[in-house]
């Protein structure tokens, strides 16, 4: 069975045949820096690698780009309420959200593009739209001109005459179904030259025109969260198309992380930062967590399912410890039909784990039997299955070492309790027990220090831990 993946284009299933033989080239929308990420943003990111992973896996090349858009009028609204600099806000929180990334395992992105570093291509973009009709200057703005797309809404299902973008009007719009590409220049604001005024990018043009630059006209599949499909995505489309562009020939959309049923989003105030859960389950836990349902899939968030998802991968590490301790160090082997089957069916996850589970099964008999040739192949099959989701608990990032390492890793983990104890007392009122968690620390050698992104601690004499 070859790859199948869910286009939303076609809202139907396809075999994924790339452009170029064995090699695929994608384009996932990363994060608007504004703030710390957290469980919702990076689902995204993961969902991704696990794809590339398992195109690298079935001896794809693959070529990832994940752009920042660094200028934003959430950038400019939440900097100037911090009294910072937009672009040191932007810088800060970029570096927040690859820091997340890292720490759950994700490959770093072919090419990282900042919208801000793409603003020639924006503007070759502009001009060739209005030389072909399909966008216009106004008032220092550039508009798209909906409809001169009778196709338009065909990604997302929208009917023409239904469109609403969720924009002003615009002094100088001519249709109200029409979005902004550029932005005229404001008092105060961040601003660059164009033949049509000076300004800054709208939200969709980025994307179109870091596409592109990096993976031509047409590429292979553009990924992002089911919250993109309207407008983000049908915009990209609209304007790439009527530029002459194929561009994307899948595009594939992750669902939420959902709180109560509602998108979890800092709009909200409903969100679990990284550091935050961090602090509650260990990386590695927190990824399966996040990749275990289908990523199509909406995920209902709860203590009990995430420390559930933690005792599940224990019980995957638990068993590659056991065979390495007994039989030394089983390598990576082929992983079973089963697996490859769920993941070539539109990377369902859920039935690969399932997978890598019943082998566990499998091998766990075998050692307690004594019969560790088998322990050890079967051992060897859940390494290349949990390589693929990331997940390999042999794997650099993630392995349990001994002596100081593992010393190291304790501490952190008494720590963290200590401060989730010390944060959980806060919320409450409870000043008094908080105070004295952090009075156990600092008589142990640990000082705390409480920063914007949760708390930091160091031991007298050794570096910083935490974000």
């Amino acid at each position: 069975m070859s790859l199948q993946l869910y286009d939303t284009a076609t809202r139907s299933q396809r075999d994924f045949v790339p452009l170029r033989p064995r090699t695929a080239t994608i384009y996932v929308c990363g994060a608007t820096v504004q703030g710390v990420p957290h469980i919702g943003h990076v689902r995204s990111a993961l969902n991704y690698d696990v794809l590339r992973r398992w195109l690298i896996a079935t001896g794809h090349d693959v070529l990832l780009v994940r752009n920042v858009t660094d200028i934003d009028d959430k950038i400019l609204t939440k900097s100037a309420e911090a009294g910072r600099p937009w672009w040191e806000w932007a810088y800060l929180h970029e570096r927040a959200f690859e820091a997340a990334y890292t720490a759950l395992g994700c490959l770093p992105a072919s090419v990282l593009p900042r919208a801000t570093g793409h603003i020639t291509q924006m503007i070759e973009l502009m001009a060739r739209l209005i030389e072909r009709g399909h966008a216009y200057a106004a008032d220092g703005d550039v508009y798209f001109a909906v409809a001169t797309m009778p196709d338009y809404g065909s990604l997302s299902g929208q009917r023409l005459d239904e469109v609403c973008q969720g924009e002003s009007a615009g002094s100088g719009k001519r249709d109200p179904r029409d979005f902004t590409m550029w932005k005229g220049a404001k008092p105060g604001e961040p601003s660059w030259p164009t033949p049509w005024g000076p300004g800054r990018p709208g939200w969709h043009l980025e994307c179109s025109a870091m596409a592109t630059t990096y993976l031509g006209p047409e590429f292979d599949i553009h990924g992002g969260g089911l919250d993109l499909i309207f407008p983000h995505h049908e915009n990209e489309l609209a304007q790439s198309r009527a530029a002459g562009d194929s561009f994307a020939r899948y595009w594939l959309h992750n669902g939420w992380v959902t709180l109560s049923g509602e998108k979890m989003s800092k709009s909200l105030g409903n969100t679990l930062s990284i550091p935050a859960t961090l602090r509650r389950v260990r990386a590695a836990e927190l990824r399966y967590y996040l990749i275990a349902a289908h990523y199509r899939s909406a995920i209902e968030y709860s203590d009990g399912a995430l420390n559930e998802a933690a005792a599940a991968y224990q019980r995957i590490e638990s068993f590659v410890h056991r065979v390495r301790e007994r039989c030394g160090v089983p390598e990576p082997r082929i992983w079973c039909a089963d697996f490859a089957a769920a993941m070539d069916d539109d990377l369902g996850t859920p039935a690969a784990v399932a997978a890598i589970h019943a082998t566990v099964h499998e091998g766990n008999t075998a050692l307690d039997a004594g019969d560790h040739p088998t322990a050890v192949a079967v051992a060897g099959s859940v390494r290349a299955m949990t390589g693929v989701l990331g997940l390999d608990p042999l794997a650099d990032q993630w392995r349990s070492t001994s002596g100081s390492d593992a010393a190291s890793a304790a501490l952190a983990f008494l720590v963290d309790r200590l401060l989730a104890e010390r944060a959980e007392a806060r919320d409450r009122r409870d000043y008094v027990t908080a105070d004295a968690a952090r009075d156990q620390l600092l008589a142990a050698g640990i000082t705390v220090e409480d920063t914007p992104d949760g708390p930091v601690w160091t031991v007298k004499g050794n570096s910083r831990h935490g974000w």
